[in-house]
């Protein structure tokens, strides 16, 4: 999973309540066998009309927010199933950083386990953003993950919080499977120790019962 540092995007405002995964990813494209190419069927029913003819009231589709990296939205963002296509779509899209006032809980932790990042503002300052976004064609920020701030070029500045293990993950790049490998020599030294006749994985150090104890044995 590639790493976030820092991020500077176009932002596209959404501006919908309750944006839930079953409109992000239609059930139709369930049956893909591949994370690829989900960014195609993005909000498939508003972006498209009949015959995939793109619909040129969508903000997607709008010319000034073509190749948008940053996607303001309302709250309850991600709400809905709990499908992990919703982020492969939203990454595959182009979209890195997400900006809302509230997360659906399942939705939020699918973003960290994809490398997007999905910035918490208050009401007040997601609305702030709506209206610069508006007002100004062409309307970048900046996202810091190392500071945690989100800056724009008009001097702009907002600090936001992040749990310290996501925020962890997502600067090292990580995704499960990548946080489970850093415990590789831990694992592979309990896994001898439960089966001693297994080869030992290079570099892992056997366990070594304390004094009075039977390895194997609690």
């Amino acid at each position: 999973m590639q790493p976030f540092r820092k991020h500077t995007g176009l932002v596209v405002p959404l501006d919908r309540v309750n944006v839930d995964t079953d409109q992000m990813v239609p059930k139709q494209f369930l049956t893909w066998v591949t994370r690829e190419g989900y960014g195609r069927v993005l909000f498939y029913d508003w972006r498209y009309l009949e015959s995939e003819k793109p619909n040129p009231e969508f903000v997607l589709n709008l010319p000034r927010y073509r190749g948008a990296s940053v996607l303001l939205a309302r709250a309850n963002f991600g709400c809905g199933s709990s499908r992990e296509h919703a982020p492969w779509a939203v990454l595959d899209y182009g979209i890195r950083v997400i900006i809302a006032p509230s997360f659906a809980d399942i939705f939020y932790n699918n973003c960290f386990k994809n490398g997007i990042l999905p910035v918490t503002l208050s009401e007040q300052q997601v609305d702030d953003l709506f209206c610069r976004t508006e007002k100004q064609p062409g309307y970048q920020l900046s996202v810091d993950l190392e500071e945690n701030t989100i800056r724009d070029a008009a001097g702009l500045e907002i600090h936001f919080t992040l749990d310290p293990h996501r925020r962890e993950v997502l600067l090292k790049g990580l995704d499960d499977i990548g946080v489970s490998l850093l415990h590789e020599r831990e694992i592979a030294a309990y896994e001898a120790r439960m089966n001693p006749t297994a080869p030992l994985a290079p570099d892992a150090t056997l366990y070594s019962a304390p004094a009075g104890q039977t390895a194997g044995k609690n």
